[in-house]
């Protein structure tokens, strides 16, 4: 037991510093994932759950911390008995969660490791009543976690922990995050993200006498009832599915992904941050005379868009976009990505407007 005690403390611990790390580094996308719990529980549960949308940014970067901060605490073995309870409400908390995902198929992907690690519900479930078992058992053999430093010394770790947590966090809202897991990270191209790696092969399953078999080829045997397709190789499908930008012209995708763009993306007009726009026309304007196409992207309808636009002296052509794409192109409500054939050559946040000779410059960085 003394074995088994110390492997789960150094796990456990582990992984929820790892766990908080990889959501403070998006605390946009952690947020967002809060939103869709908010949105399903507010419908399926209480209508009250929808009154916290408003803090889900607070609610991101204070759970992010939280997980860092305890699992810190958990290896220095400060304050072991109140951690250990602090991490068994988490982890019932997150345990609920991902129940309710898997069970009645709401939120598809719990975002337990933001973008860079993608679970099924039933597996964020599996590995949270995994953490629920080690912890219990945790509770219970305490006796083998003796502290190894003072008290102080723990508190000042975690003391310092915290803050630089929330400084971490805080920093990636104001700007974007330090590590891009997305689809859409510089350096990626577009288009060939939107076909598949190599040719997608299937399985088909049919059933038989109550019993279900399985078959590469679908079998001529009229006997045998269709159940499901199966991708044998799913990771080779697009990573990209749902790129699309239009206006009431029709379809422009091919257009943004050709030449040299400067998309301006507004997710939501109702939103959108304006305190650097200046910075964001002189940046236009230097781009057009540079040979950059500046254009917008936004999900908000036209007449809201128009009514912005106008406000804030935007004289730029815009477009469509689904708004969930927009998000997770750029956390940055305004942001601004640079294309070059589709290629993404840069991606700043609205408080991070570069000049033109950053944009040029990213041009020329990224075609070495």
């Amino acid at each position: 037991m003394k074995f088994i005690s110390k492997f789960f403390w150094l796990f456990v611990g582990v992984l929820f510093i790892f766990s908080g790390l990889i959501k403070i580094n998006d605390p946009v996308g952690t947020a967002i994932k809060l939103e869709e719990y908010f949105d399903v529980f507010s419908q399926d549960i209480a209508p009250f759950f929808k009154s916290f949308e408003p803090y889900s940014l607070f609610l991101s970067i204070f759970l992010s911390a939280a997980e860092i901060v305890l699992g810190v605490a958990l290896l220095v073995r400060y304050q072991l008995k109140a951690v250990l309870w602090l991490l068994l409400i988490m982890i019932v908390f997150f345990t609920f969660l991902t129940f309710y995902s898997a069970y009645f198929d709401k939120v598809t992907d719990c975002g337990c490791f933001g973008d860079a690690i993608k679970l099924t519900p039933w597996e964020s479930f599996t590995k949270d009543v995994v953490l629920l078992v080690m912890i219990v058992v945790l509770l219970f053999t305490q006796q083998y976690l003796q502290p190894f430093m003072r008290a102080s010394s723990g508190a000042i770790i975690t003391i310092i922990v915290t803050a630089l947590s929330v400084a971490v966090g805080w920093y990636a809202y104001e700007h974007l995050p330090y590590i891009d897991f997305r689809a859409y990270k510089v350096g990626n191209n577009i288009p060939e993200l939107m076909k598949p790696s190599e040719p997608l092969r299937y399985k088909y399953i049919l059933t038989k006498n109550g019993q279900d078999e399985e078959f590469e080829e679908y079998p001529m045997d009229t006997t045998y009832t269709f159940k499901q397709m199966v991708a044998i190789n799913p990771e080779a499908g697009p990573k990209i599915t749902d790129f699309n930008v239009w206006n009431d012209e029709g379809d422009h995708t091919q257009e943004v992904l050709t030449g040299k763009k400067l998309l301006i993306i507004v997710h939501n007009v109702a939103k959108a941050e304006t305190d650097n726009i200046k910075a964001i026309n002189a940046l236009v304007k230097a781009a057009e005379a540079a040979g950059i196409t500046p254009l917008v992207v936004t999900s908000s309808s036209a007449a809201d868009f128009e009514k912005f636009r106008h406000e804030v002296n935007l004289a730029v052509p815009y477009y469509f976009g689904d708004g969930t794409v927009l998000k997770t192109i750029i956390r940055s409500n305004p942001g601004l990505v640079l294309l070059q054939d589709g290629t993404v050559k840069g991606k700043w946040h609205h408080n991070d407007t570069p000049s033109i000779e950053e944009v040029k410059e990213a041009l020329v960085q990224n075609e070495e």
